[in-house]
């Protein structure tokens, strides 16, 4: 099964997939999609779709994990992830693929066991599960992959 972890973020959107076969896991790309705050918003909605787009049509994923947003303070920031989230659920359907969408919460507590793991805790355990010599970074992409890992055990416990 080939699953994809997506962070959103509109200047920073993580991405992270794996190759799940009889509970082995291989990592196959991680990285980043950028955009630039000085882009106007849509430019950079559209850069974020064709890049997912093409993520989707490269790697052709069976599961698709997306994180859902958790903000406290700053609601300008929250409103232009939310619509960078949008162009990824949006982007995601259309392939037909299972979506899964994990809260924070969820991820940190299915990957570490503890629901306030901090970064490098996450990043530790990502490393450790995917067999990987050193943490993956950046953090985003690290997050990504622990979304595409909570989402796969989460798929499981819904539709065994």
């Amino acid at each position: 099964m080939v699953l994809l972890g997506l962070d959103p973020g509109l200047e920073t959107v993580g991405y992270g997939v794996i190759l799940e076969n009889n509970d082995a896991y291989k990592l196959v790309d991680f990285g980043c999609i950028k955009t630039s705050s000085t882009l106007p918003l849509a430019e950079r909605l559209g850069m974020i779709e064709e890049d997912v787009q093409g993520l989707l049509d490269h790697h052709r994923p069976d599961l698709i994990g997306i994180e859902t947003l958790f903000f406290e303070k700053n609601r300008k920031t929250a409103f232009d992830v939310a619509q960078a989230r949008g162009v990824l659920l949006n982007t995601c359907h259309k392939h037909h693929v299972p979506i899964i969408e994990p809260t924070p919460l969820q991820v940190k507590m299915n990957v570490t066991g503890d629901g306030r793991a901090d970064k490098i805790m996450v990043q530790t355990m990502v490393a450790r599960i995917l067999h990987l010599e050193t943490l993956p970074k950046p953090d985003d992409a690290a997050d990504a992959l622990a979304v595409a890992l909570c989402s796969l055990n989460m798929h499981r416990t819904t539709f065994v």
